[in-house]
């Protein structure tokens, strides 16, 4: 399912654009985290960079 919010990086107001800020014109993001697994493969990689400060 597409992710309807996005979040602007810039003035961190949400809109429904998908393309750029109606507001300061910025770069736009999606606001919601990953869906969570227990059976994901790529976690201790994620960890690592976390930890690292990335």
């Amino acid at each position: 399912m597409k992710s309807l919010l996005m979040k602007c990086i810039k003035c961190r107001r949400y809109t429904l654009q998908h393309d750029k800020c109606p507001y300061c014109g910025g770069e736009l993001k999606n606001p919601h985290p990953p869906r969570y697994s227990p059976y994901d493969k790529y976690v201790i990689y994620r960890l690592k960079a976390k930890l690292n400060g990335r």
